[in-house]
């Protein structure tokens, strides 16, 4: 993601400071949620909610300074069509996932939109193949079973990193 972030904001240094800060905050962001996913099922609103202002910030002032205003709607109208989404999904089955990762799926919409729509769309694509690949890993290994409660947040953030790495910018 790195190189990709270059690429981009070639010739822009507070562009690419602001960018990268908040692509590294969102590697912190995802190895202490998965942990804390991964041991109690939860994710604390005092790691989720504050990323919103935070990553709101950077990437606003990433994309004022590299005069790319577009990008700011685009990474407000992938928070709200990932939340949007979560939020549907919960409320049809709120069984099936916790309200966390809903709160969690408007953080990863202000990047994964911040980049392209199409992020957007493979980002949440890739987030429940990996769900499902873990579920079935889980099944084969006979460590679960279709039943099994699975923290759905490294799913989640696995599917926006390799999709921020591996999709073009």
């Amino acid at each position: 993601m790195v190189t990709r972030l270059l690429d981009f904001w070639e010739g822009n240094s507070l562009a690419l400071l602001c960018a990268l800060a908040a692509s590294l905050y969102l590697l912190w962001l995802a190895l202490v949620l998965s942990v804390i996913d991964i041991r109690t099922h939860t994710l604390p609103n005092r790691y989720v909610l504050p990323a919103y202002p935070i990553v709101a910030a950077l990437l606003l002032t990433a994309a004022i300074a590299a005069q790319a205003p577009g990008h700011a709607f685009r990474a407000a109208g992938g928070a709200l069509a990932m939340a949007g989404l979560y939020w549907l999904l919960w409320a049809i089955y709120p069984a099936g996932m916790g309200f966390g990762d809903v709160k969690l799926a408007g953080v990863l919409g202000l990047f994964l939109g911040f980049l392209s729509w199409q992020h957007v769309v493979f980002g949440i694509a890739a987030g429940f193949v990996a769900g499902g690949l873990w579920g079935m890993l889980l099944i084969v290994s006979r460590k679960g079973t279709a039943k099994t409660a699975i923290p759905f947040a490294p799913s989640m953030i696995a599917g926006t990193l390799a999709t921020m790495l591996l999709l073009p910018a």
